[in-house]
């Protein structure tokens, strides 16, 4: 049966899942990026780069399991990209070029609709404008018995956090303050909607948290 997962999310020490400002230039904002250290070095990244990562260890291993019976994702449509409103046209495709890494089925949230785009390397991007749970519908159907993962950004992954729909959620808090961006635990109360720790290990570059059902 298909888990609704979120892996390898990157948060500072503060609560920031994305620094302020966010541009083209800065798709993560001003200072996002470092958020992502522990991600980096790893095997699981430098393979989307087509190159061979060399790191082990605790951080690899994280990275790894993110990746592991994925049968579909759930982005936002900031997570997509940075063109807002209407669609101007077709020519906006994602940040990843022709061959994204996800080589399956990928659902973005979005308020205006927009045909399928299917680009090389098995990934179609689907926009679906009807809400997070029709999202979570599709991509079960899509999935076939394996897991979907929400990749962000925060707004997504809070949404559905509040609706109570993720199964399990890993957390790598980078050892970084960004003072303001977007904020994942603001009004959110994980133990009255069910969760709880079940995971922590640290590491030299983040502290890795999962958490479940209770």
């Amino acid at each position: 049966m298909s888990k609704l997962r979120v892996n390898c999310f990157s948060i500072s020490l503060d609560g920031y899942g994305a620094g302020p400002s966010q541009s083209l230039q800065a798709p993560l904002g001003i200072g996002g990026e470092q958020l992502h250290n522990w991600f980096f070095p790893t095997a699981t990244f430098q393979k989307m780069l087509g190159k061979e990562g060399v790191a082990t260890g605790t951080d690899s291993e994280f990275a790894k399991r993110g990746m592991e019976n994925l049968g579909a994702w759930i982005l936002g449509r900031n997570m997509f990209g940075p063109v807002r409103g209407e669609w101007p046209d077709d020519s906006w495709k994602g940040w990843w070029g022709d061959e994204p890494p996800y080589h399956c089925d990928v659902f973005v949230l979005t308020h205006h609709a927009r045909k399928p785009i299917a680009m090389q390397g098995g990934t179609t991007f689907h926009f679906v404008t009807e809400g997070v749970e029709a999202a979570l519908e599709k991509a079960k159907a899509a999935a076939k018995g394996r897991d979907i993962r929400v990749g962000g950004g925060v707004s997504t992954l809070r949404q559905y956090l509040q609706a109570k729909l993720i199964d399990e959620m890993h957390i790598a808090v980078s050892p970084v303050l960004l003072g303001s961006g977007e904020h994942l635990w603001s009004g959110i109360d994980l133990p009255k909607l069910g969760y709880e720790r079940k995971e922590y290990v640290p590491s030299d570059a983040a502290a890795h948290y999962v958490f479940g059902r209770r």
